[in-house]
C-alpha cells in the first residue's frame, strides 16, 4: 500500500464514516454527521502507505457522545461472567461520559456502582438474553489476538458491519476498523490536550471535511521519532513507547526525561490517581492490575505488592 495525499486521505476517511454512518438510526445519524473528530494513528498509517489498525474516533460536544455511547449499550451483547447478570448503562454525571456495570458481584465496597474495565461481546453478538460481561483476560498480551479473531468471526458470520464487539468505561469497539472514544470529547485542540505525542495530531473533522496536517507532526513521521508534547496520562505514555520502538519509531533520552519529570509530579501510591494513569489511553491492558489492587487495598498503594502482581501477570 502505498501513502496516499492528503486528498486521497479525506476522501478514504469520509468513504469511512459514511459507511458507519449508516448504520446508525436516522435521528442519531442526523446528530452525529457533523459532529465527528478522526484523529490519531489511522491518519499516520494513510500517509506512510500502511493499512490504519482502526480508526478513533471523537465527537465535538457531550450530547453527541452520550448519544452514541448510549446507543451502543442498548446495542451490546456481553459475554457470560460467571452466570451474574450485569446490565450496563451510561454515566453522564459530572459532564463526562462512562459506561458502567451495575450489579452486586462487581460493585465496589460501598456498594456503588463502577465502571467496569473491559466488556466483551457475545460470539455471534445476537445470543438473546445474554445480558452479562465476561471476565478479564488472564494475560493483558492476548487482549490484541482476542481483537483480530472477534474480528474475523464478525466477517465470516457475517452478523452486520459496525458493530459493537468490546467496551470499556471510556471506549466502544466495533468490527470493522472503528473504535468510538467516550473519554474525551470537544474541538481538535481540546482533544489534543490529552494526547502525548506530535505525530499523532493531524486530523480530519466532518463539520467541514477537512483534514489537517501539522508540519510539527508530518516531520516526527517521516523521522519516525517520537516528540512528547505533554499529556494528561504521563505513566500511560512512558509505556507506549514500548509500541512504536517495536515498530521502527525512534526517541531520545531527553523526550524521556519530559515524560519522567510529569509522571515524578505525581503521587503514585494514591490509587485514584495510579488508576487514572493506567486507564489513560489503554484501558484493556492494565485492567486486571488494577483490579487487584481495588480488591486488596483501594486506600492506598502497596509498592511490594504491586511489584508481585506485575512479576505474576506480565
Amino acid at each position: 500500500m502505498a501513502g496516499m495525499k492528503s486528498k486521497e486521505i479525506r476522501s478514504t476517511i469520509k468513504k469511512k464514516l459514511d459507511s458507519w454512518l449508516k448504520t446508525l438510526p436516522e435521528e442519531l445519524r442526523e446528530k452525529t454527521k457533523d459532529k465527528i473528530i478522526v484523529t490519531g494513528g489511522a491518519i499516520v498509517s494513510l500517509l506512510t502507505g500502511e493499512e490504519p489498525h482502526d480508526y478513533d474516533v471523537y465527537f465535538r460536544d457531550y450530547e453527541t457522545t452520550l448519544a452514541i455511547a448510549q446507543h451502543y449499550v442498548r446495542e451490546f451483547k456481553p459475554r457470560k461472567h460467571k452466570g451474574l447478570d450485569v446490565p450496563l448503562y451510561v454515566d453522564g454525571n459530572g459532564g463526562q461520559v462512562k459506561i458502567v456495570a451495575k450489579s452486586a458481584g462487581i460493585a465496589s465496597a460501598e456498594g456503588t456502582d463502577k465502571p467496569y474495565e473491559y466488556f466483551e461481546a457475545s460470539p455471534g453478538g445476537d445470543d438473546a438474553g445474554e445480558e452479562y460481561i465476561q471476565e478479564i483476560l488472564t494475560n493483558p498480551e492476548d487482549i490484541e489476538k482476542v481483537h483480530e479473531e472477534q474480528e474475523t468471526l464478525a466477517l465470516e458470520t457475517k452478523k452486520g458491519k459496525y458493530r459493537p464487539l468490546f467496551l470499556t468505561s471510556n471506549a466502544i469497539t466495533l468490527s470493522d476498523k472503528v473504535q468510538l472514544i467516550i473519554r474525551f470529547f470537544g474541538n481538535p485542540d481540546e482533544i489534543h490536550e490529552n494526547y502525548d505525542f506530535v505525530h499523532a495530531t493531524c486530523h480530519y473533522v466532518s463539520w467541514d471535511q477537512t483534514l489537517t496536517l501539522k508540519p510539527e507532526a508530518l516531520e516526527a513521521i517521516l523521522a519516525k521519532e517520537l516528540r512528547y508534547v505533554g499529556s494528561r496520562y504521563p505513566v500511560c505514555s512512558l509505556i507506549r513507547t514500548r509500541k512504536f520502538i517495536s515498530r521502527g519509531w525512534r526517541i531520545n533520552a531527553g523526550q524521556y526525561l519530559k515524560i519522567i519529570m510529569q509522571a515524578a509530579a505525581l503521587d503514585l501510591t494514591d490509587f485514584a490517581i495510579l488508576r487514572e494513569q493506567l486507564v489513560g489511553l489503554d484501558t484493556a491492558y492494565f485492567a486486571q492490575v488494577i483490579g487487584m489492587l481495588q480488591d486488596k487495598d483501594p486506600t492506598k498503594v502497596d509498592g511490594a505488592y504491586l511489584c508481585t502482581i506485575i512479576d505474576e501477570l506480565y
